[in-house]
């Protein structure tokens, strides 16, 4: 069965993905999407994260096992798809020579065919690829790539929108917990604004806990730990530790 090209559908789709509320949900909502349009058995997402690659989605643990492979042995049509941003394509992997060790290992696990489309997004940033398999012999058409090409445009502006969102969201997030934080500091200790964000700098360096988780555990108990310490030289007059 190839894919279908129907504008319309596009549209809809590109419609849902930007809607869903979270990056992981993308996720999700990407992988399912393909595997049922290409009536695969598998599908997974793989990130560039620096200079690593990682499985952000997929249907089931085989595809994990799959993709943890080709990051293990630096090879496979995920890494080369995510790193060269092509659309490779295999028919049948036991007959396939461009990835002598990941291949027979995957198709000890049951995979005969894969197809990874590159996922990038604006301007022409790498992001990674959508990984789609099957368990038996898939015959590629023209559609099909037609289809997975134009689709992992959409999934790649609606996943980098979803991340981007996400990212501003937790930022303004976190910038309102450590300002809450400061002022239950500034209240107690009668320290001005610095002095409180320098306490709170100082114990998330001392515990390697990240501000963000210090700050939201002040506001959220309202108790000080038993370990934080306001010197008196940061506190006010009248003040003491």
């Amino acid at each position: 069965m190839s894919a279908d090209l129907d504008p319309m559908e596009f549209a809809r789709i590109a419609e849902a993905l930007q809607a869903a509320p979270t990056p992981t949900r993308t996720a999700e909502d990407i992988v399912n999407y393909v595997r049922n349009q290409l009536d695969a058995d598998h599908a997974g997402i793989t990130l560039i994260r620096g200079r690593q690659l990682e499985t952000v989605a997929s249907t089931d643990t085989l595809v994990d096992q799959a993709d943890a492979l080709q990051y293990e042995l630096d090879e496979g049509p995920c890494r080369d798809s995510s790193w060269q941003c092509q659309t490779l394509i295999s028919t049948d992997l036991a007959d396939d020579s461009r990835w002598p060790r990941w291949a027979p290992k995957v198709t000890a696990l049951g995979i005969s065919s894969v197809l990874a489309a590159e996922l990038t997004g604006r301007p022409d940033r790498r992001i990674g690829s959508i990984n789609v398999y099957w368990t038996q012999r898939r015959i590629f058409t023209a559609d099909d790539i037609a289809f997975v090409n134009i689709f992992g445009r959409h999934a790649a502006l609606a996943l980098t929108e979803s991340v981007d969102k996400a990212g501003l969201s937790l930022a303004l997030d976190t910038r309102k917990r450590i300002g809450q934080a400061q002022g239950i500091l500034m209240e107690r200790y009668d320290l001005d604004e610095a002095r409180a964000f320098e306490v709170l700098r100082r114990y998330s360096q001392d515990h390697n806990i990240k501000l963000r988780r210090v700050a939201e555990d002040l506001v959220s108990t309202r108790k000080l730990p038993s370990t934080l310490r306001v010197d008196n030289n940061l506190a006010g007059p009248g003040q003491t530790s």
